[in-house]
């Protein structure tokens, strides 16, 4: 905790129930990316604790009860939070803004994902949204001022025809779903910036949204602050983004713009643009140890395994646990996609072997223990990064 000199204090909400499917086999439901050390020497959530705890006056972890035990032991003084149920981040942030709100008179809720790199100019880009924030009582968005056009990130447009007294913020226009590449480049030329899933917020402005959208039982439920009530509602709730829930419709909504370094890591080719190649143009990322022949542009990623690599290029080679992946650069995001397709698999192999029997009560039993890891992925996946949990406002000090 840091003693601020605002009047109203900085609650960080770091988001860390997601599992980072595209990053398999590296990110699993038991280990999912935000407790790895990817990129750098701590994992992903311990820098953002770093980051959050410099502007904050408390950092709240909100996590699934099944990444507790993982989590826990990295959130040095935050609170842990888990939610009721998976619904991803729309619910999630309803939930959390609830519990802030009956905790605090006044406060402004900084919503963080657990698993993005920041660079320098961080810290001064969360001290204005809170300013906007505050002053405006507006729901604000972070929106990256982009430095290529990236198919991997929605946008953003920003309201710029809009006068106003203040220049650092612009009203927000339209979302933009992930672009294709001749689209990224249109958004590029007008000036949109990317979706960077994070937020400012005053608790109240929040829920306040809410109760105008699909959310509104949920927001309901949190303000009257009853742990029956908001465990029915949250289960009652369905999944869906808090951009498309309540930024894409609600009439007081903010973006600013920073500039600070980013990259949400989604996908197995981002260590391209975070990690220097060697001479061959190779990212090693991990523990791998390598050799190549005629081989360049490949990212390979290893828990301690050697990997030899011979007259290949434009590949990322994932060796992790007893899994191996291969996949070309350009395909990378579609790792979230093969793992759906092995979770078909094991339910479909569920399901062909599980006669009554004893003898198929026992293979029945091997199928699930070998498949439970595969279905607790897609049980938790969500696009926004995904937050789950168990329990109206179950808190580990």
């Amino acid at each position: 905790m840091v003693a601020s000199v605002r009047d109203t204090p900085t609650v960080a909400v770091v988001l860390a129930g997601g599992t980072g499917t595209r990053l398999y086999p590296a990110s699993r439901p038991t280990r999912p990316k935000q407790v790895l050390p990817l990129a750098g020497s701590e994992p992903l959530l311990s820098q953002t604790l770093s980051r959050a705890q410099a502007v904050a006056d408390e950092v709240v972890v909100l996590t699934q009860p099944a990444l507790v035990e993982v989590i826990a032991p990295l959130t040095d003084n935050a609170r842990i939070l888990t939610e009721p149920a998976a619904r991803d981040t729309g619910p999630a942030i309803v939930y959390a803004a609830g519990d802030i709100n009956n905790r605090y008179e006044e406060a402004i809720m900084l919503v963080l994902p657990s698993d993005h790199v920041v660079g320098e100019g961080f810290t001064t880009a969360c001290k204005e949204a809170h300013r906007v924030a505050a002053s405006t009582n507006r729901l604000v968005t972070f929106g990256i001022e982009p430095t290529r056009p990236e198919t991997g990130y929605g946008y953003i447009a920003p309201d710029t025809q809009n006068a106003r007294r203040d220049p650092m913020w612009h009203p927000i226009e339209t979302f933009h779903e992930k672009p294709d590449a001749e689209t990224a480049q249109s958004y590029v030329d007008a000036g949109y910036l990317w979706n960077a899933g994070m937020f400012a917020f005053r608790p109240t402005s929040l829920l306040s949204a809410a109760e105008d959208s699909s959310l509104h039982s949920l927001a309901n439920a949190v303000l009257a602050d009853d742990v029956d009530t908001i465990e029915r509602a949250y289960t009652a709730t369905d999944a869906v983004s808090v951009d498309y829930a309540l930024f894409e419709s609600a009439s007081d909504t903010a973006v600013l713009p920073v500039s600070f370094d980013w990259d949400d890591i989604g996908a197995w080719d981002a260590f391209d643009r975070l990690d220097d190649a060697d001479d061959e143009g190779t990212t090693t990322v991990g523990q791998a140890s390598i050799e190549t022949i005629d081989a360049d542009k490949n990212i390979i990623a290893s828990d301690g395994a050697h990997v030899s690599l011979i007259g290949v290029s434009d590949l990322v080679v994932v060796s992790w646990d007893n899994r191996v992946l291969v996949v070309s650069k350009d395909r990378a995001q579609d790792v979230k996609q093969l793992v759906k397709q092995l979770d078909f698999e094991w339910h479909s192999l569920l399901v062909a072997s599980s006669p009554r029997t004893n003898a198929g009560a026992s293979t029945g039993r091997t199928i699930i223990a070998a498949q439970t890891e595969i279905c607790a992925v897609m049980t938790t996946i969500s696009d926004s990064q995904n937050h789950v949990a168990s329990g109206p406002f179950t808190r580990l000090a």
